[in-house]
């Protein structure tokens, strides 16, 4: 057995990079291992005390079950920790029992040269919940430590996805106002990463978004991403401040737009034999943002003006910045959805290894009241919801209510839901050809539920549908110049939703439309009609429950756009919610970006 330098048959690429090298180390509470390097990753095996004569057993605690292997991609810091003392495998191993045995010289405590590997491990209940675990190898020679080091670290400088610097948000009031706390906790991780953190701790509403306006383009390009310490309005708000000053795209057509060809009939929102549509040329009026926007040659952005993409500090000419949010709000729905756990940890540790997936996102416009109106169309982005009428309403009354943290919802959407109150309205959508949503069999022993059931492909890491969609890009957009085709809605609804993704929380556990997915290019549009208190509290119990169903009732009405219009035309109105924030509209439309947002993540695991 060697002494833990590489084997002599080990091949050593001119840069030094070893593709193997392999000697016996000790591992903390687990005792003589044989430790091994290879292009992927560190396995280990633990040996019998007399194969590695003449070392001794250190390590640190770490869980129970130990694993045997770690992958670099799953490794994110390597430290040497000089001489000290190591401690002996715990007795109730029959492994270490072994070791006590036959290797005098190992007493419960010892000093040797000593580095840990960094990385973390899964909860065999919850795969999504990532739990810090350290591995700490111990040898008495000084230059194999130092050349296990210089290998490892040289490995994980390979890793070239991962930040090396960060603009930090921390929304100090956000959720029960343990913004700073969660950071405090988790920005002990990125400093043994060795990830510089630039912090802003915001002082007021709209801080981090007004910051995120006025920085210049050259020094966010010196940030591997942006990071928001908050919820889901927190990341909004970011958002925002960093799109609206650089995005530019199409708008989508106003309501007026969209409506002044359309006829309909009553409130049904299938147009019948003799309905009108509308079908037009929307070459420059409806791309969808892939992989290349400068391709759209007429752009008008938020203050409603034209402008091209010669400017050459436009930042979407190039990479665009990672978003990361670090989970400390009332809901986290965003975070739930894309890393599938509701912890700071997991999310820190996705932002500092670097994972990547891309989100979907909806532009919203509210236009302008009269055609005489001198307010120019007004812009904000949202990344998982937008919301009207009961949702809108709950946002709004909740203000109210911020002193008694998260559970501000559950009273106010209690009051909100026995007032009972609707809305008239006047819905457009447009009609996506592949991906009609089947209409529902009725029933006649279930006058208000249908009794049928489709299948629903869950969004996961690794996603086909999400992943397929960049080839998928080119043949949707030339759909959509050829001709598009809206339908009509018109009505009372007590809520109108359009959601980016499923939306799963701790209050609704499959989302608001269990199968929606990061990045699919599509809206899921949700109407809720006028219907009774019992009807309407059937359809929130389904939605409040794994498994439920609370898309398949007579008065909801489910569609998959890429863009829809509103507009209010009753007296009383409600307001809409954008991610948590409220947004006062008459008239809005809304089209969704597909991958706009570069998010630091990987999508829940099984």
């Amino acid at each position: 057995m060697d002494d833990g330098h590489e084997d002599s048959g080990s091949n050593v690429d001119r840069d030094c990079e070893l593709s193997v090298m392999s000697g016996c180390f000790h591992l903390d509470h687990v005792g003589d291992v044989l430790l091994t390097r290879n292009q992927h990753g560190l396995s280990w095996k633990c040996l019998d005390s007399s194969d590695c004569e003449g070392t001794a057993c250190l390590g640190i605690g770490s869980w129970e079950n130990t694993e045997t292997e770690i992958r670099f991609s799953d490794i994110y810091a390597v430290e040497f920790d000089s001489y000290g003392l190591v401690h002996s495998p715990k007795s109730g191993l029959g492994h270490a029992k072994e070791c006590f045995r036959k290797q005098r010289l190992l007493t419960s405590t010892q000093q040797m040269y000593r580095f840990t590997v960094h990385g973390f491990q899964t909860s065999p209940k919850e795969p999504c919940l990532w739990k810090l675990a350290a591995f700490t190898f111990g040898h008495m020679d000084l230059e194999t430590c130092q050349s296990w080091m210089d290998q490892l670290n040289y490995s994980l400088i390979k890793e070239v996805e991962r930040p090396r610097n960060l603009l930090v948000f921390v929304h100090p009031r956000s959720g029960k106002a343990s913004g700073l706390k969660i950071w405090e906790t988790v920005s002990k991780i990125f400093i043994r990463a060795k990830v510089n953190t630039k912090v802003i701790v915001t002082e007021r509403a709209g801080h981090a978004f007004d910051v995120m306006a006025s920085i210049q383009n050259k020094e966010l390009r010196s940030y591997d991403g942006i990071i928001a310490v908050g919820g889901d309005g927190f990341f909004n708000e970011v958002l925002n401040g960093y799109l609206l000053s650089r995005l530019k795209v199409p708008l989508p057509p106003s309501p007026s737009d969209s409506f002044s060809t359309v006829q309909s009939r009553g409130s049904s929102s299938v147009p019948e034999s003799g309905d009108a549509v509308h079908e037009s040329d929307q070459k420059e009026h409806f791309p969808l943002l892939h992989d290349s926007v400068q391709e759209v040659m007429n752009f008008r952005t938020v203050n409603g003006s034209c402008q091209g993409t010669e400017d050459s500090d436009h930042p979407f000419s190039g990479e665009r910045p990672r978003f990361g949010l670090i989970p400390a709000g009332s809901t986290d729905a965003i975070v739930i959805c894309t890393t599938g756990a509701r912890d700071p940890v997991t999310s820190a540790l996705h932002i500092i290894l670097g994972r990547k997936l891309f989100l979907d996102a909806m532009q919203v416009v509210r236009w302008k009241t009269t055609p005489t109106s001198a307010i120019e169309p007004f812009i904000r982005y949202a990344a998982s919801f937008a919301g009207y009428g009961f949702y809108g309403d709950v946002i709004s009354e909740s203000e109210k209510y911020r002193w008694m943290g998260p559970k501000r919802y559950d009273y106010v959407g209690t009051k909100v839901f026995l007032k009972h109150r609707t809305y008239e309205a006047e819905v457009m959508f447009e009609e996506a050809e592949n991906a009609k949503v089947s209409p529902l069999t009725r029933s006649k022993t279930w006058p208000f539920r249908s009794t049928t059931r489709t299948e629903k492909i869950l969004c996961r890491a690794k996603c086909s549908v999400c992943s397929s969609s960049k080839a998928e890009d080119g043949n949707i957009i030339r759909a959509r110049q050829e001709k598009t085709r809206w339908c009509r809605t018109k009505g009372r609804f007590l809520s109108i939703g359009a959601a980016v993704m499923s939306n799963r929380n701790e209050r609704a556990p499959d989302g608001l439309v269990v199968d929606a997915h990061l990045s699919d290019g599509f809206l899921h549009l949700i109407l809720i009609k006028d219907c009774s208190r019992p009807k309407y509290l059937w359809h929130l119990t389904e939605l409040a429950k794994k498994g439920g169903e609370p898309l398949n009732f007579e008065f909801v009405e489910y569609h998959k756009t890429r863009a829809f219009t509103f507009t209010s035309i009753g007296e009383a109105e409600s307001v809409w919610n954008l991610d948590g924030e409220i947004f006062e509209a008459h008239h809005l439309s809304a089209q969704v970006l597909r991958g706009l947002i570069p998010l630091f993540a990987s999508g829940p695991e099984v």
